[in-house]
C-alpha cells in the first residue's frame, strides 16, 4: 500500500494554520497540483469538495473528496471520492510553544490497474506530501488576524 508523510514546523499558532488548512479552498495557494476546487455541499465533517488535479500531460482529473475527520485544533482528515487513485490523508496539528508542527500523510489502497503502477503512486503522493513545505512559505506572507 503506498505511503507518504511530511513534518514541518510553521511559525504560525496553532488555529491559525488549523483554520486555513481546514478551508480546502485555500489548498491552491500552496497544492501546486490543484486546478481547482470548490466546496460542493455540508460543512465540517461531511462536507464534500469538488476538485481538479493535473494529472499526466497536464490533464484535469478529477479527485472529489469528503471531510472524514475535524477536530479543532489538531487533527482535519479526508478521503478522495473520485479519481483513478483514492487516498485517504490527514493533517495532524500540534502547538509548540507558538508555533505549529503539521504532519501531513497519504495512504491508498490501490485496485485493479491501479496495482500495477503503485510505485508511481507512491512518487506522486510523496510530490503532493512535499507541497506542505509551500505551505509554510504561504502562511509567512499572510498578515495576522485581529
Amino acid at each position: 500500500m503506498p505511503r507518504a508523510s511530511n513534518t514541518i514546523v510553521i511559525d504560525r499558532p496553532c488555529g491559525e494554520v488549523f483554520d486555513f488548512l481546514a478551508d480546502s479552498e485555500n489548498d491552491p495557494q500552496w497544492r501546486p497540483g490543484v486546478l481547482d476546487i470548490k466546496r460542493m455541499s455540508g460543512d465540517g465533517i461531511g462536507a464534500v469538495y469538488k476538485q481538479g488535479v493535473k494529472g499526466p500531460f497536464g490533464r484535469r482529473i478529477d479527485a472529489d473528496f469528503e471531510r472524514s475527520e475535524l477536530e479543532a485544533p489538531s487533527l482535519i482528515g479526508f478521503r478522495a471520492l473520485s479519481g483513478p487513485v483514492r487516498p485517504a490523508g490527514r493533517y495532524e496539528l500540534a502547538d509548540e510553544g507558538g508555533r505549529t508542527r503539521v504532519t501531513f500523510s497519504l495512504e491508498a489502497e490501490p485496485r485493479g490497474f491501479s496495482k500495477l503502477i503503485s510505485p508511481l503512486i507512491a512518487r506522486t503522493m510523496g510530490s503532493e506530501v512535499r507541497a506542505l513545505d509551500r505551505l509554510g512559505e504561504v502562511l509567512a506572507r499572510r498578515t495576522p488576524g485581529p
